[in-house]
């Protein structure tokens, strides 16, 4: 008779689990957002999308109109701005802007400005945490 190996936590005793992947239920640093990388054009849209949000709550038919988008386009978008941690409301059929529009455009993800390594290098130079962030990246090229 054949027997298949087991899968999953294995009971040691009452208090105990055991399993290759016990450090999976340790509990983690929430990390900081990482921006999902766009294109030139998307980072105009819902940077145009971000404005629309702040000036008044709007209705989805209206901001799709607007913005020349579909349902699903539209609904991509406001994922877009969840990943980079700007909250967006929807209330009575509105969706609006959670906070000002200038505390949370900052984090509206940037689209790929196709530097070289060099541009890289020279713009790591600093003392920002974006500076610190291009550094790190500038860094594990040249070790790579």
């Amino acid at each position: 008779m054949l027997t298949m190996p087991q899968v999953g936590y294995q009971r040691i005793n009452d208090n105990q689990l055991s399993n290759d992947r016990m450090d999976m239920a340790k509990k983690s640093k929430p990390k900081k957002p990482v921006a999902t990388p766009v294109t030139p054009e998307r980072a105009a849209r819902l940077c145009k999308l971000m404005r629309l949000l702040a000036a008044k709550p709007q209705a989805r038919e209206n901001l799709t109109t607007k913005l020349k988008l579909g349902i699903r386009g539209f609904y991509r978008d406001l994922e877009a701005l969840r990943e980079a941690d700007i909250k967006v409301n929807l209330d009575n059929g509105g969706y609006s802007l959670h906070g000002k529009f200038a505390d949370v455009v900052t984090r509206l993800p940037f689209p790929d400005p196709g530097l070289n390594l060099g541009e890289a290098t020279q713009l790591a130079r600093g003392r920002t945490e974006a500076h610190r962030k291009l550094k790190k990246m500038v860094d594990g090229v040249m070790k790579g």
